[in-house]
């Protein structure tokens, strides 16, 4: 194909003044100074209490919580999805009935749900045992001092996530080429430390993204736990209003905290999935809130490549 004529290198593509999108962000403009105004100019919110609360003892203690809640709930999660992903990949029929099951049931029942039926499982079960099957008893502790709301809170939340982590394991396990399985076993490597050393390293790089969303749904998630007296972010928050009853403004710094870890928790997995990238010509997902003032500049740029290619094309069809 005959190149374009060198008369012809800088022409740009004009594109049309978008007056629709200009007219709709004045409005949307409009309507946010209107909320912010609104609120600002309301007598019974104290807004300069709200820092005062971020930094409150209790709220702080809140905060502690929830992390902690969200690392051993997620990782209890991980834990068992990936021992449910690779029971349902086994060849093995019983096997891939339980971990189905699994799934089913726990993906199947609301998480509110599970977590109070772990709060109250000492009332069907006052003892927990070890012993012998339909033999002696070698162990037993009451169920009330073993499940405690934060134990329960972590069963609960745990095994919800177990179930969704194992369709996402599953899914990259799946998205593996074959015959990445076929070399490694022609390698005589077994069944595990084919998926430990060939399969998983590769399946992660799809098995992070939507992992990193569960991470960030956890930390919100784990918010319920105060449903049973679990003292994280949101149940200290009820607790701290409960007793000055500035309810918007305590609710509104809760709010900051969430806003701020999860946008920890974002940035993080921005840089974990381009760290997985290298080398594969894949492509991360932007940076959160990068690509809001420089994506209509790439936008522009590459109509104006196209315009030239358009034109390069139709000298030469001349």
């Amino acid at each position: 194909m005959a190149r374009a004529p060198r008369e012809h290198a800088n022409l740009r593509v004009i594109s049309p003044r978008p007056w629709g999108e200009w007219l709709a962000g004045a409005a949307v403009a409009l309507v946010l100074i209107w909320l912010v105004w609104t609120v600002l100019d309301t007598p019974t919110l104290d807004l300069a209490s709200i820092p005062r609360f971020l930094v409150m003892q209790a709220m702080l203690v809140g905060v502690g919580q929830t992390l902690i809640l969200t690392a051993v709930a997620m990782a209890v999660g991980i834990v068992l999805g990936l021992l449910s992903a690779v029971a349902y990949l086994s060849s093995n029929r019983v096997l891939r009935a339980v971990a189905w099951a699994y799934v089913w049931f726990f993906r199947g029942t609301p998480v509110l749900v599970q977590l109070i039926f772990w709060f109250n499982i000492g009332i069907v079960f006052k003892n927990i045992s070890i012993g012998i099957p339909f033999g002696p008893e070698l162990f037993s502790v009451p169920t009330n001092d073993l499940i405690t709301p934060i134990s329960a809170a972590i069963l609960g939340l745990g095994l919800n996530e177990g179930a969704y982590m194992s369709e996402i394991i599953r899914s990259g396990v799946m998205s593996v080429d074959s015959g990445q399985v076929e070399a490694a076993r022609a390698l005589g490597m077994s069944k595990a430390k084919s998926l430990r050393v060939v399969i998983l390293p590769q399946a992660l790089r799809i098995i992070v993204p939507p992992t990193g969303n569960e991470l960030i749904g956890m930390l919100k998630t784990s918010a319920l736990a105060s449903v049973i007296s679990v003292t994280e972010l949101l149940g200290a928050s009820s607790r701290i209003y409960s007793a000055n009853l500035k309810v918007v403004e305590v609710l509104a710094a809760a709010s900051i905290w969430y806003l701020l870890l999860t946008s920890l928790l974002s940035l993080g997995q921005y840089f974990l999935e381009r760290r997985l990238a290298i080398g594969s010509g894949l492509v991360p997902s932007a940076m959160p809130g990068a690509s809001l003032f420089r994506g209509r500049r790439r936008a522009a740029v590459s109509t104006e490549r196209d315009g030239d290619d358009r034109i390069a094309v139709a000298r030469s069809a001349v």
